[in-house]
C-alpha cells in the first residue's frame, strides 16, 4: 500500500482562487432590470400603504371628532407611514447596488431618500404626540404646524433624479413589469 504524498498548497490555492473568482461573478451586482424590479417591488406596497393611510385619516379628520380622537388618528397614520417607509427602505437596501455607472451613489440615494421620509414621519408622530389635546384651539394650531414641517421635510427628502441619472436604469424602470 502506498502512502499518499502530501500535496503542496500552491496548486490548491490556485484552484481555489479560480473557483472563488468564478463564483464571485455569480454574486455580483444586480442587472439594471433586476435592481429596478426589486426597487419597484419594495415601493409599490409602500405607496399603496401611504395612500391608504392618508385617505383614511383625511376621512376621519373631516368627520366630527374630538381633538383626542384626531390625535389618535394622526398618531396611527404617522406610525403606519413611518413603519411602511422603514420597510421599503430595508427592501431597497437589500436590492443592493445596480450594475450601472455610479450604481453605489444611485442605490445610496434611494436608501437615503427613504430614510429621510421615514424620519419625517417619525418627527411628525413625535410632534403630534407632544400636543395637548385637551385644548382644541391650540391643539389644531399645533397639528397645522407639525404637518407643515412634515411637508417641508418630506419635500426635502425627494430623490434628486437629475444627479442620479442612468439611462440603463431609466430604461429598466420603464420596461420591468413590477414598475408598471
Amino acid at each position: 500500500m502506498r502512502t499518499p504524498r502530501p500535496v503542496s498548497a500552491g496548486p490548491i490555492t490556485a484552484v481555489l482562487s479560480v473557483i472563488v473568482l468564478a463564483l464571485g461573478g455569480c454574486g455580483g451586482a444586480p442587472s439594471p432590470n433586476a435592481w429596478a424590479a426589486s426597487v419597484c417591488t419594495a415601493l409599490t406596497p409602500w405607496r399603496a400603504e401611504i395612500g391608504k393611510l392618508t385617505s383614511s385619516t383625511q376621512q376621519q379628520m373631516t368627520a366630527k371628532t374630538t381633538p383626542a380622537q384626531a390625535k389618535e388618528n394622526l398618531m396611527r397614520l404617522l406610525a403606519g407611514a413611518e413603519a411602511a417607509s422603514e420597510k421599503a427602505r430595508r427592501e431597497v437596501e437589500k436590492a443592493g447596488v445596480p450594475d450601472v455607472t455610479s450604481g453605489d451613489r444611485i442605490a445610496s440615494g434611494f436608501v437615503a431618500s427613504l430614510s429621510a421620509v421615514r424620519d419625517a414621519y417619525g418627527n411628525a408622530k413625535r410632534g403630534i404626540e407632544q400636543l395637548d389635546a385637551s385644548r382644541a384651539g391650540s391643539f389644531y394650531d399645533g397639528v397645522e404646524s407639525v404637518l407643515k414641517t412634515l411637508t417641508t421635510e418630506y419635500n426635502r427628502s425627494a430623490l434628486d433624479t437629475d444627479s442620479l441619472n442612468s439611462p440603463e436604469l431609466q430604461r429598466a424602470f420603464d420596461e420591468v413589469p413590477e414598475c408598471r
